[in-house]
């Protein structure tokens, strides 16, 4: 998706609009080019101003057979001059591009709520794949919603005739007929659009050409056609915001951008190690375009290779960093506990998907929690922490970079589908005001001979490059001698450095942020514990129950392992605490375990995120 940047001036920041928001839903065929006409309606919906969060819906298929069900792709959006927390329960607008994609997503559009459907799709093949035994554009099965359907495939092609393309190509612009008619309901400039076509087939101006026409006929039907109801132009105002620049970004972005800041903060170079997977390909596409900040990009044979290389990275004084999905990040285990018994620093980066296995490689889940905290073979402890959302994806890689070299131990950071994909308004930081944590080499004899698994005050160990003079050493994955790291099996010496490792981890709990509150008071009737991408809804929807005058909290964890260590304390102060979490009950199970806390879980594990209504349910059951 191409980037808005938008520097929003201080007579801007302080408008005052009034509270609105609008959800609208891009569906078709996974070869309609929804992702790209949602990505590019995003773009102009930052440059106006709009606080915002998406939702790209991809079918698990790489190429589903045309018009089915199961090759619908989808991106959501929503949109407004309030802030935005999440991608919208349900849409205002479903822009659906044939019948498959209406079947599979009008049963989400709200009461009310406005189809676009393009009538010259929904012809017998493709109502039959659908399921459909008629047109439901007809038969007034869509009664409870409005309906506009008009032939937008010919549209198209009337729009791209004088270009001479074929019929296949002309359609193919009509994800581009379907945007300039978004743009012109929703007051866009086309401009920046026209100029990013221009570039994109810089090479092929013709095509760059025919689909600006396309654009630009959607934009002047929605102007001309005189069409009573539901088509009319509607303009929301910027959302307030403070003064800066901003840009919107993905969590793959957020998290590509934080590596690297967190390796400029350590003064390390960064070599990424990593192999293709869904959805955590994306991080390798970024990093590699990074190379003048000192990152080295590997992509790899197979998972194991692109670990086992970030390891040999780290091990030769670069910062491993390699990243995956849950069955790659399976896949990586052994490597792990060996960065584990090197004690070497690297991030390992797990963009989860549905599982068990293959499971559901597009859409979104957080059930690798249990694999972060516990999933390595004998004792291997490891710190873990779990961004919340796609900006703040870069936070938490620097502080995945921080706590990996100081304390010379793998780092685990957890993102899903949703945050790897979806996109939001990002206020791009002043680093000046980072604390920079540049690493120490061991570079000369220390009084007292070299100890290789010698430790500090944190109990980590030197880090040395290898060849440095009078500080030859080994490491392995066999069981480590105390302070001299030379192969030992003595059963006193295995328990004393499970020991270390687990107290040096352990130890990383007094070097975290005490847990805030998020939202609410530390003390009352009912909390909503948290982690990673069910910020939006559950904050969303604790905030719509304090205005109705409940006694309803949210605390949302960031350091999953260690847990910071006011968190038992602060979860004690409450009569009831529940833990939303797509999941079958993960971080709940470890609340329990952990400080023998009632907590009651609420899991969705149907591949999509939580909407804010199912929450707010859970909260007045609670309640009752």
């Amino acid at each position: 998706m191409a980037t808005a940047v938008h520097e929003l001036t201080p007579k801007e920041a302080e408008a005052n609009p009034s509270a609105e928001a609008i959800v609208v839903r891009f569906a078709g065929d996974s070869g309609d080019g929804m992702q790209l006409t949602g990505g590019q309606f995003t773009l102009s919906t930052a440059l106006a101003g709009n606080d915002l969060a998406t939702f790209p819906d991809f079918p698990a298929e790489i190429r589903a057979p045309q018009g089915t069900l199961f090759g619908v792709s989808a991106f959501q959006i929503n949109f407004g001059s309030t802030a935005i927390e999440t991608a919208g329960d349900a849409p205002d607008v479903l822009i659906a591009m044939n019948p498959a994609a209406l079947k599979t997503n009008v049963g989400v559009l709200k009461p009310g709520g406005l189809i676009i459907a393009d009538e010259g799709e929904f012809g017998a093949r493709n109502l039959a794949k659908a399921g459909y035994d008629v047109s439901p554009l007809g038969d007034g099965s869509l009664g409870k919603w409005q309906v506009l359907s008009f032939n937008i495939s010919q549209l198209t092609m009337d729009a791209v005739k004088p270009f001479g393309l074929g019929n296949k190509e002309a359609l193919r612009c009509k994800n581009m007929w379907t945007l300039g008619l978004a743009l012109w309901m929703f007051d866009r400039d086309r401009e920046p659009l026209i100029q990013w076509l221009k570039d994109k087939f810089a090479k092929a101006p013709t095509l760059a050409e025919a689909n600006i026409a396309a654009l630009n006929a959607g934009h002047a039907f929605g102007e001309t056609a005189e069409i009573s109801g539901p088509l009319k132009q509607h303009h929301i105002a910027a959302a307030p915001a403070e003064p800066g620049l901003y840009r919107t970004i993905t969590g793959a972005e957020s998290i590509s951008l934080g590596l690297v800041a967190g390796a400029q903060l350590a003064d390390v170079k960064m070599f990424f190690g990593g192999y293709p997977i869904t959805p955590a390909s994306a991080i390798l596409h970024h990093l590699s375009r990074l190379k003048e900040y000192g990152v080295t990009t590997f992509q790899a044979e197979d998972e194991i290779a692109a670990i086992a290389a970030a390891v040999g990275a780290s091990y030769a004084g670069s910062l491993g960093v390699t990243s995956s999905s849950g069955p790659g990040i399976a896949l990586k285990g052994e490597a792990m506990g060996l960065a584990i018994m090197t004690e070497l620093p690297l991030v390992i980066v797990n963009s989860q998907r549905g599982g068990p296995s293959t499971g559901l490689p597009t859409k979104t889940e957080q059930s690798d929690l249990y694999q972060a905290v516990y999933g390595r073979n004998g004792d291997a402890p490891m710190p873990v922490i779990a961004a919340r959302s796609p900006a703040d994806a870069f936070d938490c890689a620097i502080e995945a970079c921080r706590l990996a070299t100081q304390f010379m131990t793998p780092v685990m950071l957890l993102t899903d589908g949703y945050i790897a994909n979806a996109a939001e308004p990002w206020k791009v930081p002043d680093m000046s005001g980072y604390v920079p944590f540049p690493v120490q080499y061991l570079d000369s004899v220390p009084e007292g001979g070299f100890k290789p698994y010698g430790r500090d005050d944190k109990l980590a160990r030197p880090w040395v490059k290898p060849g440095t003079p009078g500080l030859i050493h080994r490491i392995g994955g066999i069981e480590k001698q105390v302070d001299t790291g030379h192969i030992d099996y003595a059963p006193a010496n295995h328990q004393a450095m499970t020991d270390l490792r687990k107290a040096k981890v352990d130890g990383i709990a007094d070097h975290i942020p005490d847990q805030d509150v998020t939202l609410g008071d530390t003390t009352g009737q009912l909390v909503l514990v948290g982690w990673g991408s069910t910020f939006g809804p559950i904050h969303q929807a604790v905030r719509r129950a304090r205005a109705r005058g409940h006694d309803v909290h949210h605390i949302h964890i960031r350091h999953i392992w260690p847990l910071p260590k006011n968190l038992g304390a602060l979860l004690k102060g409450y009569d009831k605490i529940i833990v939303p979490e797509m999941n079958t009950g993960q971080l709940k199970t470890v609340l329990r375990d952990q400080y023998l806390v009632d907590a009651r879980p609420l899991n969705k594990v149907s591949g999509q995120p939580f909407r804010i209504a199912e929450i707010e349910a859970a909260i007045e059951s609670a309640l009752a």
